[in-house]
This record gives C-alpha cells, sequence and structure tokens, in this order.
C-alpha cells in the first residue's frame, strides 16, 4: 500500500510540474553546450547561442535557440556563416523517449546566409568533419519554413556585395519521402519565384539519383521564366545534373549541366540546346526617341564584377536567338568564364539571310573593363541589320563586313568614346529608301538642306557603297567613301563621330544627266563643286562648300566645262559665252565683290548666255555656296576635313572571301 502511495504521490508530481513546464517553459542554458558541441563535432561549425535555449512541453515538446550564429574557425573574409534571430524546433514526445527525435516543423526566423566570394580557385584540404551517423543521427524532419531570409554575397577586400532579401520559403517533406519546396525572394529591386519538386533516396544520398523538377520566374533576371526536370547526383564536390529537359519561356531545351564545389569558387559546367531564346533589350534602349545630335549613351555603371566570383565552361546553341529587335538562327556560342576573362565564339551565326562569325573577350579583372570584337558579317540584309543595331532604316541590300574593334570602360559612353580599330563595310544590289539622291544633290542649287529630305515615294538604286574606317577614340574616320548607282556615283572622306552621333563628310558627286544609266551615252559628269553634310546623323545640314572652287578657279573651269558637255552636248551652245561669264564672276569674287552682285555681273548684257538648265544651276550653286561660305562660324557647324584628305592614308581594302 505504501508503495502505491509513493508511486501515485511521484505521478502527482510529475504531472504538476509538467503541467508548470507546459504553462512556463524551462530554463534549459544546461542544454546549450551540448548541442553546440554535437555541432562543432560533427560539421566543423563554431555555433553560438546568444540569446540561450528554451524548452516547452505542451501541447508538443517546443526548443527556442534564440540569436544562433554559426562560424567557420577558419574563415578570413566572411567569419560569420549563418546567423539567425531565432530558431524553433517542435517534436514529439514519444519520438524523444525513442531516442529518434521527429521533428514536425522547423522555423527559421530572420536568417542570414554570408557566402563569401573568392578571384582565385583554391582547393580546400581541410573540409568540415562529417557525422559518422550515414542516416542523419535518425532524425525525421517534416516541415521547415524560413521567413525574411537574406543571402549575402560579398567579397570584402574588393568592396564587392550582392543580396538576396525578403527570403521566405516553405518546404515540407512526405512519408513518401517527396520534397515540395516553395518560396519567393528579392534580388535589388527585382522579384524572384521559385518551386522545387523533388523525390529524396534512402541514405547515403551519395553517388544516388534524386529526379526532381523546378521552375524559377526571375523577371529582370532571367529572359523568361524556367520549367525544367532533372537528375541530380551528388558525387564528391560535384552536383551532377542530367537528363535536363524543359522550356525556357514558349522555348524547349535539352542538355546537362555540373557544379564543382571542390574549391572556394565554384566551376560551373553546361551544354544546353535551345528551340528558341529571347532576349528583350532593357527599357528606354530600343524604339527610344531622343532629341536630335544629342549624346544619347548611358552613364550608368555596367556591373561586370561577377565574372570575378565564378569560373565556367558553357556551349549554349539555339535554332533561334532573338536579342532586342535582332534575329539570328542555329546559333552555337562557346564560352567560357576563367579569373575574370570571358571569352565567347560564335561561327556560321545565321544571321538575316546570311552568315556571321566572330569572337568576344571581355576582361572584368580591373576597375575599367576591357573589350575586344571580331565580326565577319557575309551575305546579310542590310535593313534588319541596321534597324535593330543602329535604329537606321534608309538602306537595303546585301551587306557584307569586317570589324575589330576594342575599349573599355565601365558606362556605355565610356565603352562607346574609347572604342578603337578597323571596320570594312560593303553595300550591294538594294536601294537608298526614302531619298533621291541625285535629286537631292540638284536641290542643292536652291538652298541648303536641312536633313535628309526623306519621302516614303522616293528611293535611290544601289549598285555598291562601301567605305573601310579607321576608329579612334569613338571617331570613325574614311578617305575612300564609294556610291555607285544606275544614276548617281559619289566619292568622299568624312568622319562619324559614335560618341556623339554627329558626322561630318565632304563628298564629291557625280551625277547621269539621262536616264540611260551609267556606261551609256549619259556618263556621270562632276557637279564641280564639292558637297558638305555636317551635322546630327538623323539629320544633318547639306550645302555645297565654295572654298575648294575659290581656291582653284581653273579645276573649276574645267569642272563645270566638262558639266557642260554632260548636260547638252559636246557642243555646249552658248557654252564658252557662259565660261567667260564665270571666268569674270570669280575674278570679281576673288576681288572681294558680294557674292549677290557678281553672280548678276556674270550674265549682264546676255541672254541667258549659258543655254537654261546649266546656267540656273552654275548661278544658283554659285550663290548659295558663296552666301555658306560668307556665313558666320556659329550659324554652321566647322569640322577641319583637312586631316582627312591630305595627313590620313587611304585604309587598304580588307580582303572579304
Amino acid at each position: 500500500m505504501r508503495a502505491l502511495k509513493f508511486a501515485g504521490a511521484a505521478i502527482a508530481a510529475v504531472i504538476v510540474i509538467i503541467a508548470l513546464v507546459a504553462v512556463v517553459g524551462i530554463p534549459s542554458s544546461f542544454l546549450t553546450s551540448t548541442i553546440t558541441d554535437r555541432v562543432e563535432r560533427e560539421t566543423g561549425y563554431k555555433l553560438t547561442i546568444n540569446g540561450g535555449a528554451k524548452i516547452g512541453l505542451w501541447p508538443k515538446v517546443n526548443l527556442t535557440l534564440s540569436d544562433v550564429v554559426l562560424q567557420d574557425p577558419r574563415g578570413r573574409d566572411v567569419n560569420n556563416r549563418f546567423a539567425a534571430s531565432s530558431v524553433e524546433a517542435e517534436m514529439t514526445l514519444s519520438s524523444l523517449w525513442s531516442g529518434r527525435p521527429d521533428i514536425t516543423d522547423l522555423a527559421i526566423v530572420k536568417p542570414v546566409i554570408n557566402l563569401p566570394l573568392q578571384r582565385e580557385r583554391t582547393r580546400d584540404h581541410n573540409p568540415p568533419a562529417k557525422s559518422s551517423a550515414s542516416d542523419g543521427g535518425g532524425i525525421t524532419i517534416r516541415h521547415v519554413s524560413v521567413s525574411g531570409g537574406t543571402v549575402v554575397f560579398a567579397n570584402v577586400r574588393d568592396r564587392i556585395e550582392s543580396r538576396i532579401e525578403t527570403l521566405n520559403a516553405d518546404a515540407t517533406i512526405g512519408d513518401d519521402r517527396k520534397i515540395v519546396v516553395t518560396g519567393d525572394a528579392h534580388a535589388g529591386d527585382k522579384p524572384l519565384k521559385f518551386e522545387i519538386r523533388a523525390t529524396a533516396p534512402q541514405a547515403p544520398l551519395e553517388r544516388q539519383s534524386v529526379p526532381a523538377e523546378f521552375s524559377i520566374d526571375a523577371p529582370g533576371l532571367l529572359p523568361a521564366a524556367i520549367k525544367a526536370n532533372a537528375e541530380a547526383r551528388l558525387n564528391g564536390t560535384v552536383v551532377m545534373f542530367n537528363g535536363v529537359s524543359g522550356t525556357l519561356g514558349d522555348g524547349g531545351f535539352t542538355g546537362w549541366a555540373s557544379v564543382d564545389f571542390a574549391s572556394n569558387k565554384p566551376l560551373v559546367k553546361l551544354d544546353l540546346d535551345f528551340q528558341h531564346i529571347a532576349i528583350a533589350m532593357p527599357p528606354g534602349q530600343a524604339g527610344s526617341t531622343q532629341p536630335l545630335g544629342t549624346n544619347t549613351w548611358s552613364n550608368a555603371s555596367v556591373d561586370l564584377a561577377g565574372l570575378n566570383y565564378v569560373d565556367a565552361q558553357a556551349r549554349i546553341s539555339a535554332a533561334e536567338l532573338v536579342i532586342g529587335d535582332g534575329r539570328f538562327t542555329q546559333a552555337a556560342i562557346d564560352a567560357s568564364i576563367d579569373s575574370g576573362v570571358l571569352k565567347g565564339r560564335f561561327a556560321n551565326l545565321g544571321a538575316y539571310e546570311g552568315t556571321a562569325d566572330g569572337d568576344v573577350t571581355i576582361d572584368a579583372r580591373a576597375t575599367n573593363p576591357t573589350y575586344a570584337l571580331r565580326l565577319d558579317l557575309a551575305g546579310a540584309r542590310a535593313l534588319p541589320v541596321l534597324k535593330s543595331l543602329a535604329e537606321f532604316d534608309k538602306l537595303d541590300g546585301k551587306m557584307q563586313a569586317k570589324i575589330a574593334l576594342t575599349s573599355q570602360g565601365s558606362s556605355e559612353r565610356a565603352i562607346v568614346g574609347n572604342l578603337a580599330g578597323t571596320a570594312f563595310v560593303v553595300f550591294q544590289d538594294g536601294k537608298i529608301l526614302g531619298l533621291n539622291v541625285a535629286q537631292m544633290i540638284r536641290n542643292l542649287t536652291t538652298s541648303t538642306l536641312s536633313g535628309w529630305q526623306e519621302s516614303q515615294e522616293l528611293s535611290t538604286d544601289l549598285s555598291q557603297l562601301s567605305a573601310s574606317f579607321k576608329v579612334d577614340k569613338g571617331q570613325a574616320v574614311t578617305t575612300d567613301l564609294n556610291l555607285i548607282g544606275p544614276l548617281v556615283k559619289m566619292t568622299g572622306v568624312g568622319t562619324i563621330d559614335l560618341n556623339t552621333r554627329q558626322i561630318g563628310f565632304r563628298v564629291e558627286p557625280q551625277l547621269v544627266m539621262t536616264t540611260e544609266g551609267q556606261g551609256r551615252t549619259g556618263n556621270p559628269v562632276g557637279l564641280g563643286i564639292p558637297v558638305m553634310v555636317e551635322g546630327p546623323w538623323v539629320s544633318p545640314r547639306i550645302y555645297p562648300e565654295m572654298q575648294g572652287i575659290l581656291d582653284n578657279p581653273q579645276a573649276a573651269y574645267a569642272k563645270l566645262k566638262e558639266m557642260g558637255k554632260g548636260l547638252f552636248g559636246a557642243n555646249g551652245l552658248g557654252l564658252s559665252q557662259g565660261l567667260n561669264g564665270l571666268t569674270n564672276l570669280l575674278n570679281g569674287v576673288q576681288g572681294g565683290a558680294q557674292p549677290g552682285s557678281s553672280g548678276q555681273g556674270g550674265g549682264a548684257g546676255q541672254s541667258n548666255p549659258l543655254g537654261g538648265q546649266l546656267g540656273d544651276t552654275i548661278g544658283n550653286l554659285l550663290q548659295q555656296g558663296l552666301s555658306t561660305l560668307n556665313q558666320s562660324n556659329a550659324s554652321r557647324p566647322s569640322r577641319d576635313l583637312s586631316p582627312l584628305s591630305s595627313k590620313h592614308p587611304t585604309l587598304p581594302q580588307n580582303d572579304l572571301r
């Protein structure tokens, strides 16, 4: 009987204690040392519980650890690998009695994970110790939730830091070992959503395939949402993804990938074949309207520092590749990233009914990255190429180009302003759209032209347009511009300022005065007066340049005589008298006479002595050119093109075979 009374009293005492514990919990600082010792023994990391531990027994056993910090004793740049405001585990009492804890819910509040970024790959010869228990110590976890998490990627020495913030995740592990993970976060101001479904194998995990499917939606970070299936396998320090198949947006892809964590810097390898890849241009870079002649290149920093902290080997192929308005077919790109240097190469890329071969190198090791581009383009259609790359829609035909450029800078404006190299471009068997060059040149006899005088109904047939350029500090200089068409021929020299989007050209136009075309009775003849094209390349100012005719009147005399033959035949009715008047006019100009009075005096006492159209043409050209010559420098752009015609040697034309 006494024994029964004692047993009853003991049970009552236990019930009272349990009731009290269930209400107020038990301060359990004595548990922290046991927990920290176990963690360090099995992982090699040091666990610190700054806020202490607390146990509750009702309605389930509840363990709460506050202000938890996990440190790497060997870490130099980033010491605190993991920290959390609190970690709370809920489990059944029966599982505790059995020695195999069954955690029904594990909640991690405001965790911060620090991942160090390293420039050089160094193999880790002292990896953290592994647990001797192959089954995870008999612990079962059924549900994990993460709220308000942050992942920090940082290199303290380089002062580089990138964050994934407001990370919320929920993971459920079923009795059939099926795992479902969902979550969302923000990378900067860009949202990120993800979902992972997998089936965990029986322990041990090493070398076992894990069927998995995942989806990632990250507008602004990825060109489209990704959904894929793969067989994941852990082989030592390498995570392999075999049999990858899925969709990127509305296009499918297949291939494989792997990530090697053998060192403190991951090595990524992948080989993916896409049906379709579409990459949209950032807002404001395509289709935007800018003030004429303004510098529209952005000063915003181009951040390429991330190339220093991951090494990669990749082969990407696609049946169709769309970048902004650019469309390419049968793309095959081999790329590598090694110690901050990105190298990419493409061959036989289908580009606008032609082919493209080339390579690009980006060296991001220094503060100012450097760039190198080599491009060979053959048989491409010019209109879509120029429209997508430069928003220029006035030229069509077959296009060939050889481009070799280098630059450096950390913004668009700096990159364009530092461009250097060579370029050679040829357009054949096409037309200049919206422009009638012959008519535009003839219109110079009445007024200075502002802009290209475009009209949808006009065009100029083009047999060939070619030019070679030498590029230095964003200035593309040519000394061999050559245009040949059925009714027009033109040569010239000039400069294209890529940085400010301005042009300055001095051209020598020759017009065919009949519709029979070149090589027939109407061979092209020169105007006798050079034409200047200056200003914003979208709307330049076009006017006759009179300085040349004043410097060498005899040559101009011969030019205009030849022009008279072209207009009126070899006899040139009234030509002799008209040219005598022109001589008097030039002498009057050189003697200081006013342009208007000189032009009138040249024909004084005669009734249209130059024979109608020729007289009108010459007189108008002279008056228009002299008027332009006498304008102040402030009224028109001034560009010294003498270096282009005398100091710069003619660039050799590249072999386009």
